[in-house]
């Protein structure tokens, strides 16, 4: 049993190394469609957007393994259906719930890694995927001033240059305008000729410029009372610094997302729900506490008997009958802004209390989405196990196709639930484990079916009954004509 059980993971471990790898390619490519825009004409260098897939790759390992799982063990039992394996160890007195136990014993060890990874590897290197991002986002395109377009890649100037020579320093015909002042095209300065550079460091480009001119049309305090509008100068050489340090990357750490849910570990999600919670109830208490402040005397008539509410407004009416028309208003007036104020009080405390819930469901949808995607390494297991015993197809054609439809079923099963727990349409923990409760069911039919060699799934059975059934409608279409016949 030892050498068929070392036989089966030799045998397993293959296909999930191949089909975890192809995941993370796929699903690296469509996080590469998302943000080409982003990485595009901006001159990154090869390591930035190596280090990006290496961090994005990272956080999609929770996504990859499950898929992993259900491809990899419908390949290794539907290959052994294939080829009789299954059948010659059943013939050998060899169930296959005990083919099924090393396998599902080494897919449990590899749930416990994914949620290790997803735990600890997973927010630190979602925190530097975004790091970058926002460097990238926020850089400007690349350095390149091409001859007869106008550039504006620097902040408030724009530059156009005539023609550059071959080493790409000398250049002719430059115009630059200075928008510094936010008052359009009104400073403009122009050369015939002169030599651009970058200074070794790579801080700053240098402009040296010869024989040109000089305009100047901006206004000032001064500009009407002014007799020249316009100042122009001639210049035989100028010297201008443009700063090149928006064009470099910055430091990967931003404080900003380490407050985000994916940048946390359990144990600091747990210490988060535990404070908004108490917030919440806090804000909860408070706002009661206020209230009934504020309404003590209304609470105290509430209690009181029938006859005393009665003598109550009897006394409130004397009291008002004793002051003029204006005083009432006043005191109307007066509370009717303590009861807008009130009204007030309550929406903001409602604001904030909602603010505080959508807070504490993200965190804890965060802290539930830890474990399922271990879980869903271990279920997926049975599910491919059995239907690749039941359907005994190998290759990938057959059970590539069965994979997508079961993870996108999956997939879907969890945005759904994940938005009824973000509406409060269901507690949290059963929107996050919706679609595991829905896969346990689902992995109990097709194992009990995989276990009693039931051909629920087989093609050659669905292709009988079919031609039993042709067979039957025509026997019926037969006798059909004789009946008209005789009659």
């Amino acid at each position: 049993m030892k050498i068929i059980n070392c036989y089966l993971i030799k045998k397993f471990i293959g296909p999930f190394v191949i089909t975890f790898l192809f995941a993370l390619v796929i699903l690296l490519m469509q996080f590469l469609w998302l943000w080409v825009d982003e990485l595009v004409g901006k001159g990154l260098e090869i390591k930035y957007i190596l280090r990006l897939l290496f961090y994005a790759s990272a956080t999609m390992v929770s996504m990859a393994a499950p898929l992993a799982v259900l491809l990899s063990s419908l390949m290794t039992f539907g290959s052994m259906g294939e080829h009789y394996e299954l059948v010659a160890l059943k013939a050998s007195g060899i169930p296959l719930s005990k083919l099924m136990l090393p396998l599902a014993i080494l897919c449990i060890l590899i749930g416990i890694g994914a949620f290790w990874f997803t735990n600890d590897i997973t927010p630190k290197s979602w925190l530097k995927m975004k790091s970058i991002q926002y460097n990238i986002k926020n850089q400007k395109p690349t350095l390149s001033i091409d001859e007869g377009v106008f550039y504006d890649g620097f902040d408030n100037y724009i530059i156009r240059i005539g023609k550059k020579h071959r080493d790409n320093e000398t250049i002719e015909d430059v115009l630059i305008y200075d928008h510094s002042r936010h008052q359009g095209n009104t400073t403009m300065t122009y050369a015939s000729k002169g030599t651009m550079s970058i200074t070794p460091d790579g801080n700053y480009l240098l402009f040296y410029l010869y024989d040109g001119y000089f305009w100047d049309e901006s206004k000032n305090d001064n500009s009407r009372s002014s007799k020249l509008p316009l100042n122009r100068a001639h210049f035989k050489e100028q010297y201008k610094r443009f700063d090149l340090s928006s064009f470099e990357m910055s430091k990967d750490e931003h404080s900003f997302y380490q407050s985000n849910t994916k940048a946390m570990s359990i144990e600091q999600l747990e210490v988060k729900i535990d404070t908004i919670s108490q917030l919440i109830a806090g804000i909860s208490d408070e706002a009661v506490r206020a209230f009934y402040n504020g309404m003590h005397q209304f609470q105290t008539l509430h209690d009181e008997p029938e006859m005393i509410k009665d003598t109550a407004k009897l006394c409130i009416e004397s009291i008002l009958n004793q002051y003029d028309k204006q005083k009432l208003q006043n005191i109307f007036g007066f509370a009717n802004q303590a009861s807008y104020s009130t009204a007030g009080n309550v929406r903001y405390t409602y604001e904030d209390v909602k603010f505080k819930n959508e807070s504490l469901w993200s965190h804890q949808i965060e802290w539930h989405r830890k474990f399922t995607s271990a879980a869903a390494c271990f279920l997926f297991f049975f599910i491919g196990a059995s239907l690749g015993s039941i359907i005994r197809k190998g290759g990938i054609g057959v059970p590539l196709l069965i994979t997508v439809v079961f993870f996108v079923i999956y997939f879907a099963l969890s945005i759904f639930g994940e938005k009824l727990a973000k509406g409060s349409a269901v507690p949290v923990w059963f929107g996050m484990w919706l679609s595991t409760f829905v896969l346990i069911p689902l992995c109990i039919f097709l194992t009990r079916k995989a276990t009693t060699d039931s051909a629920i799934f087989s093609i050659d059975e669905y292709t009988k009954w079919f031609a039993k059934l042709k067979k039957i409608g025509k026997n019926q279409l037969i006798n059909n004509e004789n009946i008209t016949d005789l009659s």
